[in-house]
């Protein structure tokens, strides 16, 4: 078998787990390919919604008896633990599979060391095939979350050139264009929970849905968060409609919501609050990505996109590595990370 037929087996498989972003978790978002002994794809699959099959099921079930000798091609390590399904090794061992191939090794103590029950199995096994492309793609917030024991955050904003996410008078919508906005709903359909405070909801009333362009509401839907120390959130509010599912915390604790959610089985949260909120999450060093769009327009005055963050001096500043810069419709949008602190 051609060492190229491998490589685009593995980038057939990252985009598989892209394809499930936001619809796995606790689970995490894995592409698998069964690739035959002419190199050739017989199976495909991705990681199905909590309590479904892991994605190395899914192919080995679409590929049949042709799995025999075959080569799974998979973006993490199969695990070997049982849970709501089987162990996946116990499924490769089964299905008389000779070789996997696997992008990045599973972190998790209850998941890990398949590699070894392969091995042990007489299952040839290659680790770290695009292990930095699949650990920056679909499995990123995953990896994070497993690692430190919180959902991945991205801080999502829009703001004018100057840095305004409304006019003096309050009014904000519409702000960025439907290319924008339209992004926007992507990043909400590939996050596992859509967070704000109370304030948004008072001020704007979000619905915080995942829509199609023509406004239809899309078959899966993340967890909608608000956190309302003080009970604000009204009866009428339509994040209380049962679109999708709701959560209000009593408390304004960025820490404290992440450790709530986390144990819920939210792995990635799109925070879409206001400048105090997203203040309070960068001061905690809670904010792990941020997502901003720049609408080519100056309102002059107004709230700014971030509030204080405890910031005082320009020694405070927050440092970000710019990871993507690209146009969206009129718009630009900005993709950075804290830069590492050596």
């Amino acid at each position: 078998m051609a060492p190229g037929s491998i490589d685009a087996a593995m980038l057939r498989a990252l985009e598989l787990g892209r394809t499930v972003l936001g619809r796995t978790s606790p689970n995490p978002p894995v592409g698998a390919v069964v690739l035959d002994g002419d190199g050739q794809i017989v199976g495909e699959g991705a990681t199905q919604p909590t309590g479904g099959p892991h994605a190395e099921i899914v192919a080995l079930r679409a590929a049949g008896d042709r799995s025999r000798s075959a080569t799974m091609v998979s973006t993490l390590e199969p695990c070997s633990h049982t849970g709501r399904t089987g162990p996946c090794t116990a499924a490769l061992i089964e299905a008389g599979v000779a070789r996997v191939v696997y992008a990045v090794s599973d972190p998790t103590p209850e998941a890990g060391g398949g590699a070894l029950a392969l091995r042990a199995a007489g299952i040839d096994v290659q680790p770290d095939r695009y292990a930095d492309e699949a650990a920056a793609g679909a499995l990123r917030a995953w990896l994070f979350a497993v690692g430190v024991g919180r959902p991945f955050v991205t801080w999502k904003y829009a703001a004018t050139l100057d840095g305004r996410v409304a006019a003096a008078d309050g009014s904000s919508r519409w702000i960025t264009g439907e290319h924008a906005r339209a992004d926007v709903h992507r990043l909400r359909g590939e996050s596992d929970a859509v967070l704000v405070g109370s304030g948004t909801v008072v001020a704007d009333d979000p619905h915080l849905t995942v829509r199609s362009v023509n406004g239809e509401l899309a078959g899966h839907q993340p967890l909608r968060v608000v956190l309302d120390r003080r009970g604000r959130t009204p009866a009428t509010a339509r994040i209380r409609d049962g679109a999708a599912p709701t959560l209000v915390l009593d408390s304004c604790d960025p820490g404290q919501a992440l450790k709530v959610l986390y144990g819920r089985g939210v792995r990635s949260v799109l925070l879409e609050g206001g400048p105090t909120l997203a203040g309070a999450f960068v001061e905690t060093g809670l904010v792990d990505r941020v997502v901003g769009y720049l609408a080519p327009a100056l309102l002059g005055a107004g709230p700014a996109a971030l509030g204080s963050a405890g910031m005082t001096t320009i020694t405070d500043a927050l440092l970000l590595h710019v990871e993507d810069v690209a146009r969206v419709g009129a718009d630009v949008r900005i993709t950075a990370v804290p830069r590492r602190k050596d």
